[in-house]
């Protein structure tokens, strides 16, 4: 029986983290080197997802995985699609360094590592702007019913899709701003979480309603904040059953529902983005079986 990875809905979030992305390398010694990557990968302390680049190279096809987009809006949003995501996560950093390590020098001659973020839990679930971050998060099966693929058939049944996105804040801008000004940025009072019944149509919260949308476009939010060489902010990663949900709101987010941009733009900005699949586990490892060649 085909199960999620388990660390998609585990709560809380972990304390430590690390993000890795990798290219492919040799198509060639991909086989090889997956089989070694489901040898790693237990779904709780390690949660994989595999590009649209990988898949391809494969000659297999996962109905409803592709690049992320290139918006033609009027806020940025890179696509910078890689071949794997890894989220790595635990208790202690230097076993979260040793662990990376190991696994990029045993996938290292089919996959490249291109970049290594560390992430970390702030102040119970707060973004570091010091606002609580997946407040409208579903919870228990409303959560397995946003994430989890399901009537797909074997192999893709406990799939999930996720989408990846590294945002780099100004902090200093953002903590200059009047603290209603900030209120009305998010949408929510940082005091107490509430939102804001008069928040304006440019706050991140209007923005990104999920039940606002048709249909409902409900996602798993599990992101974390990030710090790198005096730079930070937030790794934004957001769990689904079709990727639709996510792609609907940062749409939207990006002012080409309306014209209306995300105040969020205005402290904050994407540095990358990319969509993956999660396959299913069976039998305690990664069930690749739906990579078998279309």
């Amino acid at each position: 029986m085909s199960l999620y990875q388990p660390g998609i809905l585990a709560k809380p979030v972990p304390p430590q983290a690390r993000y890795m992305f990798f290219a492919l390398k040799s198509v060639e010694a991909l086989p090889a080197a997956l089989d070694t990557l489901s040898q790693w990968v237990d779904g709780k302390s390690v949660v994989a997802g595999l590009g649209s680049p990988l898949v391809l190279a494969l000659g297999a096809k996962v109905p409803g995985l592709r690049v992320f987009p290139a918006l033609n809006a009027v806020v940025e949003n890179p696509s910078t699609q890689h071949a794997l995501w890894l989220w790595l996560w635990g208790d202690d950093r230097g076993e979260l360094l040793h662990r990376s390590q190991a696994i990029e020098t045993a996938l290292a001659p089919a996959l490249n590592l291109l970049q290594v973020t560390e992430g970390f839990l702030y102040n119970t679930d707060r973004d570091l702007t010091g606002y609580e971050d997946g407040t409208e998060n579903p919870v228990d099966e409303a959560a397995v019913d946003a994430a989890i693929v399901t009537n797909a058939g074997p192999g893709l049944d406990g799939g999930v899709f996720v989408a990846v996105q590294q945002w780099q804040h100004d902090l200093n801008g953002f903590a200059a701003r009047p603290q209603a000004e900030q209120d009305s940025m998010i949408g929510r009072r940082k005091s107490d979480n509430e939102e804001l019944d008069d928040a304006p149509e440019s706050a991140h919260v209007k923005r990104t309603a999920q039940e606002s949308f048709s249909p409902e476009a409900f996602t798993v939010r599990r992101s974390m904040p990030w710090i790198e060489n005096g730079k930070s902010g937030l790794m934004f990663v957001s769990f689904s059953r079709t990727l639709n949900a996510f792609e609907v709101q940062l749409r939207r987010m990006s002012g080409m529902e309306d014209g209306i941009v995300d105040a969020l733009y205005s402290f904050s900005r994407p540095l990358n983005g990319g969509y993956y699949w999660c396959p299913p586990l069976k039998d305690g490892r990664l069930d690749l079986s739906a990579l078998r060649p279309a």
